[in-house]
């Protein structure tokens, strides 16, 4: 199964007004029924695991059910520290540091970062077709 790298800020929650992003319960129903699923944000850097307790604040029961089998991951200063590069990966992310860019294509997996915007409609809605497109 493809491992697939889930950042929250920016990618389940906008970043203004914290909230759900739209279409999220149908976003995490895709995800999590399709992909080996990992951390990969802030919530879990550097042995700190606190993406399912930052999230509780914000999702329904339900979308918290969803998302308890994903795996965390650690980092330090890039999140390309914590994906496996060998592995048949994903990365889902709204803003990705230049230098972590330059790692992916340095490895040619440029094409495995998603770069996620939450400024219109239905923007998980199109990354479930991309990624339903890449299984």
């Amino acid at each position: 199964m493809k491992r697939l790298y889930v950042d929250i800020d920016g990618v389940l929650l906008t970043t203004k007004q914290i909230k759900p992003a739209e279409h999220l319960s149908i976003f995490l129903d895709f995800i999590s029924s399709n992909f080996d699923c990992y951390w990969l944000t802030t919530h879990c850097r550097g042995f700190e695991n606190n993406s399912i307790k930052y999230l509780s604040n914000h999702l329904t029961v339900s979308d918290l059910e969803k998302i308890k089998p994903f795996k965390e991951t650690n980092w330090d200063a890039l999140k390309t520290e914590a994906i496996d590069l060998a592995s048949d990966f994903y990365w889902l992310e709204d803003y990705p540091f230049q230098s972590e860019m330059l790692i992916l294509k340095s490895l040619n997996l440029e094409n495995r970062l998603i770069k996620v915007e939450l400024n219109g409609e239905n923007n998980l809605l199109q990354v479930v077709r991309l990624l339903s497109k890449l299984l």
